[in-house]
């Protein structure tokens, strides 16, 4: 209930929504510079492109349609655009879910990182999950494909400490120096569980759902997919700093109606109102009056 309560207090159902618009503007481009690196590597190697084409990856929409057609090329200046537009996406990503973290933990704005640190922090964020991304991605398609129960057993404890490493850099890059890192593991594996529950989840969608489509209904599905997939990455990463927050900060019990009756509802409210602190300067005083 107090997880509730403060999910609903930081408003953090459209902080989500916020990070979630600005990953899927970033898948896009993504696979555009995917699609070209794919045409850059499978030029001329005729062997390489027929396992490709009778992949899984051979069946996802625009993807297998190019490998079907042999249309496939890699072009610099897609190449470069496409990098581009995904780094301003995957910025926007980050930005957003630095003030997202921020306020579940109530760092006033004077203590948060300037423009130009958050956006350094973005970068480093981007180049370190993208890469535990990638090897949490591959662990979790091999532990769907492979047999045996003790392999996928050990397949999945696997994929969940590589999400545990993704999540400690990103709670670790995403709220500012002034929480210590300690107080982030248990976020942390809560995330990572989310995580690998979803992507467990996601690989069955595309193995089951996606590429036994049509071309048209392919796509619908494909594009519908990601966007419940980010947003509820999204929605239960910020259900899981909640977690950790109120755990850490010991916010319960929660009113479930009613004034702020509870020490912890004050406590709440008091550490929401002085996040609005922008300069050293300033200082916001909370009071309440008896009912």
């Amino acid at each position: 209930m107090a997880v509730v309560r403060k999910f609903g207090n930081d408003q953090a159902g459209s902080l989500a929504a916020l990070i979630a618009y600005y990953a899927f503007f970033s898948i896009f481009p993504l696979l555009l510079v995917f699609t070209t690196i794919l045409g850059f590597v499978l030029q001329g190697n005729t062997e390489l492109f027929d396992d490709v084409k009778n992949s899984v990856l051979g069946q996802f929409p625009i993807v297998g349609d190019q490998l079907q057609s042999h249309a496939l090329s890699g072009k610099v200046t897609a190449l470069v655009l496409g990098l581009l537009t995904a780094l301003w996406g995957g910025l926007g990503v980050t930005i957003q879910a630095q003030n997202a973290f921020n306020k579940i933990w109530a760092v006033p704005f004077k203590d948060r990182p300037d423009f130009l640190q958050s956006r350094l922090r973005g970068l480093l964020l981007i180049f370190s999950l993208g890469t535990l991304f990638v090897i949490s991605a591959t662990l979790t398609g091999l532990v769907t494909t492979i047999g045996g129960p003790l392999v996928k057993v050990a397949g999945y404890a696997l994929t969940l400490a590589v999400n545990f490493g993704l999540y400690v850099a990103a709670f670790r890059f995403l709220t500012t120096r002034t929480i210590p890192t300690r107080c982030l593991w248990l976020g942390a594996a809560v995330g990572a569980l989310f995580l690998t529950i979803l992507s467990l989840v996601g690989g069955i969608y595309i193995k089951h759902v996606v590429s036994h489509a049509s071309n048209t209904y392919g796509t619908f599905a494909t594009v519908i997919g990601l966007l419940v997939w980010l947003h509820l990455i999204a929605q239960l990463t910020l259900y899981a700093a909640e977690i950790n927050t109120v755990v850490v900060r010991r916010l319960w019990p929660r009113s479930l109606l009613g004034p702020p009756e509870q020490p912890a509802d004050q406590a709440t409210l008091r550490a929401l109102a002085k996040v609005e602190e922008r300069h050293e300067g300033e200082s916001v005083e909370v009071r309440f009056e008896d009912y």
